[in-house]
């Protein structure tokens, strides 16, 4: 299947289950699997992937240095922190998740998500650049920035944003013009009706 027929399969699939409805303990099993998938599965398999690489490779873990592990434990706990708040961001202005099969209901704007489009995605990168520098792995480093980085972008452009755009329409061209994919910058003033809205995903 080429990619474009792919990823509009894949929008017309988020669509149809964006517009369900779901129970609440669906909802909150979704977010306990997506929390254990990104938090818990996806970094343990890219330390073991990455031990492997670094040693194949002979590869050299940077020194241990108080500076090095103050700044992970500091990008990790960001991290955590940023992802903690886009998820009550989601259940509680979105009445909604961060998974595709319950997505929020309404488009959120406010909160994580007028700093940008993508807050989850920023924190889960924060986290992994933290453990990246508590685990002193260069491969690690390199697995979350050129391999899981332009992954998840290819799918939130191609797939996730088209999505939204299918859910929300205009509210959320405006919202895409408006605020920064994934890094902050100073807000500009907007709409105060925009305000009530809500957000992406990711």
């Amino acid at each position: 299947m080429a990619r474009g027929s792919m990823s509009s399969f894949l929008v017309e699939r988020l669509v149809r289950w964006g517009r369900g409805e779901r129970k609440g303990l669906f909802k909150m099993f979704s977010a306990l699997v997506f929390a254990l998938l990104f938090l818990v599965a996806l970094p343990l398999a890219m330390w073991l992937v990455s031990a492997w690489a670094d040693q194949r490779l002979g590869l050299l873990s940077w020194p241990s240095h108080p500076a090095s592990l103050a700044s992970g434990l500091l990008l990790a706990v960001l991290g955590l922190f940023l992802i903690g708040w886009s998820a009550w961001a989601q259940h509680k202005l979105g009445r909604g998740g961060p998974t595709p099969l319950a997505p929020t209901r309404r488009l959120v704007t406010s909160g994580p998500y007028g700093l940008c489009r993508n807050p989850m995605t920023l924190g889960e990168l924060l986290y992994l650049t933290g453990l990246a520098l508590l685990l002193r792995s260069p491969s690690f480093m390199l697995l979350t920035w050129a391999i899981l980085l332009p992954a998840i972008v290819a799918y939130l452009r191609l797939v996730e944003e088209k999505e939204l755009e299918a859910r929300f329409g205009e509210a959320y061209l405006a919202y895409k013009r408006d605020v920064p994919f994934l890094l902050p910058r100073p807000r500009r003033s907007r709409r105060s009706g925009d305000e009530d809205g809500q957000s992406g995903k990711a």
